[in-house]
């Protein structure tokens, strides 16, 4: 099942327009399996879900903090704790993070980079 999120697309950044069924869309741009999300760019992110990230997960998010205050990090149809060493690691960098469901993050990513805030989300697929 595909849920819609936005019809709008904002000039110039990245708005996730649909999610599921192992996809994210974003426009006319199709992005299968998770994805780093950024106002400006997308990658695709090789976790199936949330227990097979690790810190190092983290790295294109840490390179960027300059760009970033807040990771939105989607967990896919659940949640669950987040260990205290990714807090850190971001932390240590100037990044917040935000643990939710996946969907919950495509939600807020949309409202924060529509407020222009400085903001990624790590998104596992559903």
């Amino acid at each position: 099942m595909s849920l819609e999120v936005s019809p709008l697309i904002a000039e110039g950044r990245k708005i996730v327009t649909s999610y599921g069924d192992g996809l994210f869309r974003f426009g006319e741009e199709v992005v299968t399996g998770s994805v780093l999300l950024f106002p400006k760019n997308v990658y695709s992110w090789p976790y199936e879900n949330i227990d097979q990230v690790d810190v190092d997960a983290f790295g294109r998010v840490i390179e960027a903090s300059d760009e970033i205050d807040i990771l939105l990090l989607g967990m896919g149809s659940g949640m669950k704790p987040l260990p205290a060493e990714w807090r850190i690691a971001l932390r240590k960098h100037g990044i917040v993070v935000e643990p939710m469901d996946t969907g919950a993050a495509c939600r807020t990513y949309n409202v924060l980079v529509s407020e222009a805030r400085r903001v990624a989300a790590a998104l596992i697929s559903v």
